[in-house]
Order: C-alpha cells, then structure tokens, then sequence
C-alpha cells in the first residue's frame, strides 16, 4: 500500500467549511487505498495573531515559550480535521509534532529536523487510521516543544515523506501550482508544469512563497517529489522533482 504526504496551508483551513473540503480530499485519498499522514497548519493567519499576543505581553518573549504559544494553532487544525474525517466515516488520529515522533534540535523558533521515532505513527496507520500530524512543531532532547519557523509545516511534511518511506509529498495551496509570477496580482502569469529543484530554490530565493527554500532543500537531498497544487480547484499541479 503506497504512503501519500499531504500537506495543507492555513488559507486551505481557514474556515469550517475548508476544513470539511481538506477532509473530503484527504478521505478520497484513503479510499484510494493509500496510507495517508496529513500534516497541516494553523488556519488562517493564527500564528501571525499569535506573535502579536506575544508581543502584547512582553516584547522580548522567551523563545521556549513562544514555541509552547505558536504549537497550538497546528493543534486546533489537525484536531477539526480529525472530527471532520471521523464525520466522512474516515479513521482518523490527530498527532502533535512531538506525539508524532518528530524530534529536532534545541534552537527554539528555528528548530532543524533530525529525526524520526515513527513508532507511533506506524501503529496507527497498521490500525487503518489516517493519521494528522500538526506541523511546524517537534521536540528537542530535553523534551521541549520546538517550532521550525517560517515555511515550517512545508519542512514537516517534506522530512515526513522521507522519514517514512513515501514516494510523494503533495503541498495543497490556494493557487493551481507554482507559476511565473503571482497570479493573484499578475493574472497573465502562466502555470509551470514541472520545476528542478535548482530552478524552484531560484524562485525561491527571489521571493517566490510557494514552497519554503529549506523544504526544496531536503527533497533535494532525498530524491523526493513534490506537487504543488490548488486545495479548491481538481487540477493538476506542479511537479518540482530531480
């Protein structure tokens, strides 16, 4: 049975009503028979409304506990999700970063992935479950909860896919796919079919925010594909692969 990486941004969970579609085509993609791990992140702009609770309360918030703050946007998605999937008569589970086995050094807001203890994962998809996995987030040595800053649920999904052994990770965004420019405020912007990485870390770095430079990074180094494609539209996306 294939294992399928989904990923969705928060402008895919922004409401209720997207959160019941990303639970619709998360259980189609189960009923295809994949093992599904679903990682996603805060709806809307929660963890930018977060920081500025943050900064309400002291301006120089502790790092460590301004992971424990950001983490629980992630929570709240993957918890509504979770409901939403068992409502589709779909077994589902929802896993913070660090109940996932994702663990990550100490340099907290910043964090870098280091590895994986899938135990728990692999157990509940033997179990038949698909399994929700808030991303953005893991845990250090000492235990402590960590978040991988910017572009962070990206990385999640991307370190997940290799962790796991899957053959694709697929980023759903409220755009079709990576294209020329931003279609939003360009609408002759024509859509790429496939990207290299080396040709996706370049839009990248000139301030394309598709996909986060670091997740390209480890997909890179791992030989791993990765469609970039529309949470509300049934079209094909981008492939960035080797």
């Amino acid at each position: 049975m294939a294992r399928l990486i989904m990923k969705f941004g928060g402008t895919s969970l922004a409401d209720t009503e997207r959160i019941r579609a990303a639970a619709q085509t998360i259980a189609r993609a189960a009923s295809d028979g994949h093992q599904v791990v679903a990682v996603l992140s805060a709806q809307g702009h929660m963890t930018d409304e977060l920081v500025q609770k943050a900064e309400q309360i002291h301006p120089a918030f502790p790092p460590r506990e301004l992971d424990m703050l950001l983490s629980v946007g992630e929570q709240i998605s993957v918890s509504l999700c979770a409901a939403a999937l068992v409502g589709l008569h779909c077994p589902a589970v929802s896993l913070t970063g660090w109940q996932a086995g994702l663990l990550t050094d100490s340099r907290h807001t910043q964090a870098e992935v280091l590895t994986l203890c899938s135990d728990r994962i692999e157990r509940e998809l033997a179990q038949g479950k698909v399994v929700l996995v808030a991303g953005f987030q893991g845990m250090d040595a000492a235990q402590d909860i960590t978040t991988l800053g910017r572009g962070g649920s990206d990385t999640t999904a991307v370190a997940l896919a290799v962790l796991l052994g899957a053959r694709r990770c697929v980023i759903y965004t409220d755009v079709d796919g990576v294209f020329t420019a931003d279609p939003r405020t360009h609408p002759e912007a024509e859509k790429l079919d496939y990207l290299t990485y080396d040709q996706m870390l370049a839009l990248a770095a000139a301030g394309a925010q598709v996909l986060h430079e670091r997740c390209v990074r480890l997909a890179k180094a791992h030989g791993l594909s990765i469609e970039v494609r529309s949470a509300f539209h049934a079209v094909p996306g981008t492939i960035v692969g080797p």
